[in-house]
Formats: structure tokens, sequence, C-alpha cells
């Protein structure tokens, strides 16, 4: 059997992208769409299915591609996923449904994500269908974050006839979506499209009200909703806990990019919320977030910008896509280094972060080969700003406002990993604040799992 070449993606050049906030990729046309759908075997077993955490009928929609019927493919995937252009986008389809397609085997798998985003923009740009919207059945629920996860939820709900009310902490819908990921990764009109067609079904989303303060998950009860569903994600950042962490010019990824993001600081002087950007720039980590953060920070200006990881490449978590265009547009890698602590000037202001090489010894319980220090291999990193990009953890608001909530010892909500059902009656949670931290399809995977449960409950 002769297999066709997957067909590779357009993108900016990196000289040129480098210096704005532009979508990098820019999408299949239809002629390379329709070239890379006939690439799939359509399988009557499809793997490809499984590796969906929201099991979008993959088979169905390539082949709605291939015949040309673009819009109809954009409306097979929303009957399983309502946020397919940002699912296009930043899902890890490599680890996900692509590995398990048969061509993976021998040949590249079927490029899944990029027809997703090819067939969800073609709807976009010809006019979004928008649903209709089913006999209520006089039950109203609510919803805990207007992340991926509760999105996700609320939508699945609305479906099924639902009063849908999404309470969400900031003054913009979409958690992580919104203020974490960058829009040369996922364009703000993009997601606001999306966020719309929710609305559409019925799904009221209320700003800038924080359960455990505003209001609490008891209280919502008490005003007549029948189930609660918690999404809040694990927005808390973590840090490094060493010497000089409290001066100025050292800060949280969440902060660096919600200011970017959120706040629209990129856009300065249109938004006059600027991040001064000094010439050297460090980011600790090496996951998607430090990603984002290291390009954001050459977009805005930085001369130079170091990514500091304590193991090797082969142990980065972030997607190989991310990496690349990383290197692609000038991230100095200092791999195998471990901050020790960062250095004042008189000001009060990091200069520098001192560092420890590193090397590797013996798999640790992540499975990761543990690094170990190298004795004597200390050094100076020359540094203005310091990114800390090593994970989040959860937020006690909800925990220690709602009475009977069970928690495990990192503080994330117990709820059980087949119908994200809580230690309360009613109450049901998924995504990060039930994982930790996982990928956007993941946290939707459990959405739309507690959706069918309270369904299920309330029925």
């Amino acid at each position: 059997m002769i297999v066709k070449a997957r067909n590779p993606m357009p993108e900016q050049k990196p000289q040129e992208r480098v210096k704005n906030f532009l979508e990098v990729p820019l999408g299949f046309d239809e002629a390379t769409a329709i070239s890379e759908a006939e690439r799939c075997l359509q399988c009557k077993k499809p793997l490809c299915v499984e590796g969906c955490p929201v099991h979008v009928p993959i088979p169905q929609f390539i082949q709605l591609i291939k015949e040309g019927k673009f819009v109809e493919a954009s409306l097979k995937i929303k009957e399983v996923n309502n946020l397919p252009a940002i699912c296009g986008r930043v899902c890890p389809q490599e680890s996900q449904c692509e590995c398990k397609c048969v061509l993976s085997k021998k040949h590249e798998p079927v490029a899944i994500g990029r027809l997703e985003r090819f067939a969800a923009d073609y709807e976009r740009k010809a006019g979004i269908s928008l649903p209709i919207k089913p006999v209520s059945n006089g039950k109203a629920i609510a919803i805990v974050g207007a992340g991926p996860a509760g999105l996700t939820c609320a939508g699945d709900m609305a479906r099924l006839g639902y009063k849908v009310t999404v309470f969400e902490a900031l003054h913009e819908p979409g958690g992580v979506l919104t203020y974490g990921i960058p829009p040369f990764r996922l364009p703000r009109d993009i997601m606001k499209s999306e966020f719309n067609y929710i609305r559409a079904m019925g799904v009221e989303i209320v700003p800038n009200v924080i359960i455990g303060r505003s209001i609490t998950i008891p209280e919502i009860f008490k005003d007549g909703y029948k189930a609660v569903f918690v999404g809040t994600g694990a927005g808390a950042p973590m840090f490094l806990d060493i010497p000089g962490e409290n001066s100025l010019g050292v800060m949280s990824a969440n902060e660096f990019l919600t200011r970017v993001n959120l706040m629209n600081s990129y856009r300065y002087p249109d938004f006059d919320t600027p991040i001064p950007m000094p010439s050297r720039v460090t980011v600790v980590g090496a996951g998607n977030v430090a990603m984002d953060a290291c390009r954001t920070a050459l977009r805005l200006g930085a001369e130079k910008v170091y990514c500091v990881y304590r193991r090797s490449r082969a142990e980065m978590p972030a997607r190989n896509e991310e990496i690349h265009h990383a290197e692609e547009e000038g991230v100095i890698f200092r791999l195998l280094t471990n901050p020790l602590r960062f250095i004042e000037d008189e000001s009060g202001w990091i200069s520098g972060m001192e560092c420890i090489q590193m090397e590797l010894g013996e798999p640790d319980d992540s499975g990761r080969r543990r690094p170990m220090p190298k004795a004597g291999s200390e050094f100076v990193l020359d540094t203005e700003l310091a990114i800390i990009a090593v994970g989040t953890r959860s937020n006690p608001l909800i925990r220690q406002t709602t009475p009977g909530l069970k928690t495990d010892r990192k503080g994330y909500i117990e709820a059980d990993s087949l119908t994200q059902a809580t230690s309360l009656p009613g109450v049901f949670a998924g995504g990060d604040i039930v994982t930790g931290a996982a990928t956007v399809i993941e946290a939707m995977g459990a959405g739309k799992n507690a959706a069918a449960s309270m369904h299920r409950f309330l029925a």
C-alpha cells in the first residue's frame, strides 16, 4: 500500500513571527485539507477515537472533509465537542488521537488536529450555524469556572434542557485558554467565537464571581440550583523556594501570562498595561507554559531569553512542536541546569541567578531520570527578569468554604474518575482541580463525564 506523505503546516517565518503576536501556523487551505483527509484509512474500529478524551467521531468528520463538505464536518465534530477550533490548536493530538492512528505504526499519522482546526475555521468564516435551543426541563444547574472543563459541562447540560449558569472569577471566560495561552498560539477572536457559540445554546456566563468569597457552594444550592460542577482549575502558582525568590524581577508564569493575555499588555500603547521588558530574561521550567513565556518575552522585546531546565531535552514535558518553535525563534536552552539562588543589585532587583549543572541518575517516581547536582559546577547566569514556570497547585478557597467536600493531601478535590462525583451529593468536579495540571482536552473529557453523571443524578 502506497501512503502519501503527511501534508506540512504552513507557518509564519521565525524572523517575522517573533516580532508579532499573530498566529504562527497558518492553517490548511481546502486542497491541502482534502489531500490530508484522503490519507485516512477509515478503519472499521478506529483506535483514534479511543485516544480522544471527548470521543470526537474522527473518521466521519474526516470523510466529510474528503468529500468537500467542510461545514458538515465541523457540525459533526460539534455533536460532541463545542470547542473544535480551540482543540485543533492546543490539544496534544500527537500523544492522544494521532498516536493511535494505524498509519503511525509505519508512517506519520493523519493530521487529525489540523483537520479539526480547518473544519472549525471554515465554518466560522462561512458563518457559524447556531444551535437550536432545546426545550427547557425546568431544572437549573451551576458551573464554577468558565475554563475548558466548565464550558464543556455547561454546553452538554444546555443540550439536555437545563438552565445553566457559569460563575467565573475573572472578567472574561476561558480559564487557562484566556489567561494562559498567548494569541500566537490561540487567537482571541477564535476563542470568543466558540464561547459565544456556547452562550447561543442558552448558557449564561456570569463574570467577576469568586466562589468562596462572592458566594459559596452551599449558598448556590439555597438559591435553587439542583447540582453544581466545580471546574476551577489549579491556578495557584508554585515557586522554587530558593533564596532571593522574593526579589524584584521574579514572577510566576501565571502572573506574566495573565498580564500579557488578559490585560492586553502585548497591545501597548493601545492598552496602558505594559510589562517592562529587560534585555535578559530567564524562564525556569520546560512545559508548554514555559515555552509560552519564553516566546512571549521575545515578542515583547527581550534580547536574550534563557530556558533553564534541570533535565535533558528528552524529558522536557512541552509539546515537540512548541519546543521546535521556541528554538527557531531564538530561545536559548540551558538544559541540565538547576537554580540555586537569585542575586540582587543594590536596588533590590535581580541581576543574576546562581545555578548548578546537573546529571541524570536513575528514574524517579515520574518515570524520568532523576537530576543530580554536579559538585563544583556552580555558575551565575546574568538575568534581569526571572519567570517561574514549574507548575501550579489548587486554590484553597472552595475547600475551605464547602463543608464535607473531601480533598486529597495536595488540596485537590476527590472525585470519581468515571462519574466525577464528589463526597457531596449533587456536587461534581473535574479538570485540573481534580487531577492537577493536565491538558485542555482531558479537562473537557472530565466535563463531559460530569454532565452525563449530573443528568443521571437529576433524572
